[in-house]
């Protein structure tokens, strides 16, 4: 299924500007001081978790720890992916302090009500400066079982092709670069797709031959492609998310920003397709350089009943580690 009804999100206790994203990561500003910043993502969090609760979409929060100090915590799709087989992947990161996020406490929360049948920890790569970010790296499309990753010192081909060999997904690799000529460092600012539509930013695409097999791929996967342009990217439009909301209806997930930035016409195919949640976070787009999307680590995990529920599990409850696929 391509979309989630439920979804990840961490609750931040320190968040900045984080010093060690800046140099790949042209989308993230300063000029905020430190207690500011804090007061105003708060409140711009709990602000999307009521939009998107209000809208139908199951939301588990976990409220981050002060220590060890972790400021980009409110992206937790980076570090963690949690798949309809059960299993939950944890990503390899190329900042030293967002390795920190990865805690098994998170997973815990989790698993209260779904249930992990197994963690496979890609985490080592990084000892050999291989990254991928989890789905700000790729872009997937769960249906046609194709991961979207364009290349950045953020996404590693070996990485990458462990990721493969854990979920059968197929790599579609691509240059994606903005428009003063840096490389893009996350895909998922630059494209999405949801159950039946993709908005992508075409002309970041500088080979032609690449972009043409971006466009052919989606085509073939039966979604309508909607470009966006420079600026429009550089607005959060890329960074968006479809969900299920109630009564299995479609949400799509995006910032004020990023919807103030669309046309008449591109309003208007997204809402032909599924209800629009305005995430007001401007604070956190500015200072975090990350959208709307990376906020959410979507679950497709099995649910439990309601008598697993009651039963504790898990590290939490009992202190049992996860089992944790070989490396």
């Amino acid at each position: 299924m391509q979309t989630a009804q439920h979804v990840l999100m961490i609750r931040p206790a320190h968040f900045l500007s984080n010093p060690q994203t800046a140099a790949s990561n042209a989308f993230q500003r300063g000029g905020v001081d430190d207690a500011a910043a804090q007061r105003a993502a708060l409140s711009e969090f709990d602000a999307y978790v009521a939009l998107l609760r209000g809208a139908g979409v199951g939301v588990v929060v976990v409220e981050d720890t002060p220590l060890p100090h972790t400021p980009d915590s409110i992206f937790p799709n980076n570090w963690v992916s949690f798949q309809g087989d059960g299993s939950a992947l944890l990503y390899p990161m190329e900042a030293p302090n967002r390795r920190q996020e990865r805690r098994l406490a998170v997973l815990a929360a989790v698993e209260r009500e779904f249930r992990i049948g197994r963690v496979a920890d890609l985490a080592h790569f990084e000892a050999d400066a291989r990254f991928l970010e989890g789905t700000g790296s790729m872009v997937l499309d769960h249906d046609a079982r194709i991961a979207y990753v364009c290349h950045s010192t953020r996404s590693h081909p070996e990485a990458m092709a462990a990721f493969v060999a854990q979920t059968g997904y197929q790599p579609l690799w691509f240059h994606a670069r903005d428009r003063a000529g840096v490389a893009i460092y996350h895909t998922n600012v630059m494209m999405c797709i949801g159950s039946t539509l993709a908005l992508v930013c075409l002309e970041a695409i500088g080979d032609g031959e690449e972009r043409a097999r971006v466009v052919a791929a989606l085509g073939a996967a039966g979604k309508e492609v909607l470009a966006i342009s420079f600026a429009q990217m550089e607005d959060f439009a890329g960074n968006m998310l479809e969900l299920r909301g109630a009564g299995g209806r479609p949400v799509f997930a995006m910032s004020r920003r990023a919807w103030a930035a669309l046309d008449d016409h591109q309003r208007g195919r997204i809402s032909a397709c599924a209800t629009p949640v305005l995430a007001p976070i401007e604070t956190i787009e500015r200072l975090g350089g990350g959208g709307a999307r990376c906020m959410l680590a979507e679950i497709f995990l099995p649910r439990r009943t309601e008598a697993e529920a009651g039963a504790a599990t898990y590290c939490a409850g009992t202190g049992r580690r996860p089992r944790t696929a070989s490396k």
